[in-house]
This record gives C-alpha cells, sequence and structure tokens, in this order.
C-alpha cells in the first residue's frame, strides 16, 4: 500500500510538494494499480496535537515495557486517555499497513510543517513501531520517500546550508525508527519562490533544473 501525505498548507497548484506528491502517486499508480493508494491531507484532516492523556497513557505503556498497540486498551484508566488512544490508533494502523510512505514536506522556517509533525508525535507512540518479541522496527522493511521544497537553496556549499533542520530532521527521526538508509528517499526541489523573491532574480535556470531533477527522481522511485 502507498500511504501519500501531504502536509502543505497551501491547498492550490501553487504548492511544489503537492504537484510532486500527486506526481508520484499518479505514476505509482499506473504501476501498481490504483486500489491500495491511500491519501491523507493533513491541512483539511489535521491530526490533533499530543494532549495531556497521551503522555500519561504513554509512560504507563513505557513502565509495562512498551506493550504492542492491541493491549494497549487494557492500561487505559481514563476517558481522556480512551479518545487520545481513539485518535491514534487509526493512524498507526494505516502507517503500519504501508509499503511505501510518501510525504509532501515543504520548509517552513528551516523545518517540517507543524501539522506533519503532530502526526509525527502521535504515531510514534511508546513501542508501536516495534515488534514486541524481536525488538525489531516494523518499518525496516518500508520505503520512506519525503518530498520537500525550499523556497531558497540550501543544498551542500549553499550559504544558507546550515538552516536546513529538515533534512537531518527527517533523516535522524527515520533512522531512530528503524527505517533503513536504502529505504530513505529524501527528494528536494529548491529555489521554488524565484518567481516572487526579488533576491532570487537570475537563479530561474537553477530553479527549473532542480524541479525536473526532483520529478526526474521521483519517477524512477515510483516504477520501482
Amino acid at each position: 500500500m502507498l500511504l501519500h501525505i501531504d502536509s502543505s498548507a497551501d491547498p492550490t497548484a501553487d504548492s511544489v510538494t503537492r504537484q510532486l506528491t500527486e506526481g508520484f502517486a499518479r505514476a505509482w499508480r499506473t504501476a501498481h494499480g490504483a486500489a491500495d493508494h491511500r491519501h491523507r491531507d493533513l491541512l483539511t484532516d489535521p491530526v490533533a496535537p499530543l494532549g495531556p492523556a497521551y503522555t500519561t497513557l504513554g509512560r504507563r505503556v513505557e513502565r509495562e515495557g512498551f506493550v504492542p498497540p492491541a493491549k494497549v486498551p487494557a492500561l487505559i484508566e481514563t476517558a481522556a486517555e480512551r479518545h487520545e488512544w481513539a485518535l491514534t490508533l487509526p493512524l498507526i494502523t494505516e502507517l503500519l499497513g504501508a509499503d511505501t510512505l510518501l510525504l509532501g514536506v515543504p520548509m517552513y522556517n528551516f523545518s517540517v510543517p507543524a501539522p506533519l509533525k503532530a502526526w509525527i508525535d502521535r504515531v510514534t507512540f511508546p513501542g508501536a513501531l516495534t515488534d514486541p518479541d524481536t525488538g525489531e522496527s516494523l518499518l525496516r522493511h518500508t520505503r520512506v520517500i519525503a518530498v520537500m521544497a525550499r523556497g531558497g537553496g540550501y543544498g551542500p556549499g549553499t550559504p544558507r546550508e546550515h538552516f536546513d533542520f529538515q533534512t537531518p530532521y527527517l533523516r535522524a527521526y527515520f533512522g531512530n525508527l528503524g527505517v533503513p538508509p536504502e529505504n530513505l528517499h529524501l527528494v528536494a526541489a529548491e529555489l521554488t519562490r524565484v518567481d516572487v523573491l526579488p533576491q532570487l532574480a537570475g537563479l530561474e535556470g537553477l530553479a527549473a533544473a532542480s524541479l525536473d531533477r526532483a520529478r526526474a527522481e521521483l519517477t524512477e522511485l515510483a516504477a520501482a
């Protein structure tokens, strides 16, 4: 299954990440069929930020030794905890059912959008993504493709390279979850605001080349 998640605050065709994720999804459906494509838009269907009952329940689960999701209901003590778990379990189940996770990740203030961070915080429930018998990651065979868009230039060797907290964050997060490096693909289109930011004037060719490279890489990944 392809789990396709968009997090851009821009619902229009101006969103570069939405353009690119839809292109990947279209190519993926052509190669694999449309039945197993699940789209979640965090703009129109946002994930609730964590509440106090989530952390209370999470700590209780940790003290029990990271029980699997099926055993969490037995540890719930309050209606608030039950509500938090009802918000969380469907997202975990959806993620664990995916062979490929496709994320649209525009750069907002040098990092990932808040709606995506809310999704990340909720699915990373203690023990939920780990095999309770072996301790292995349940995402060790999952392919993750993060489609990133940056208004400026943040690539290696650029003056703003050290402002990119998006790439290292995603690499650290999914690596810590047990996604192997060969299964994590971070695809970036840079200089996407070249049409509106005067300071980027003259970089139109570089912007177009970056977008073309991202499209080509995603087309190849979708067919794999």
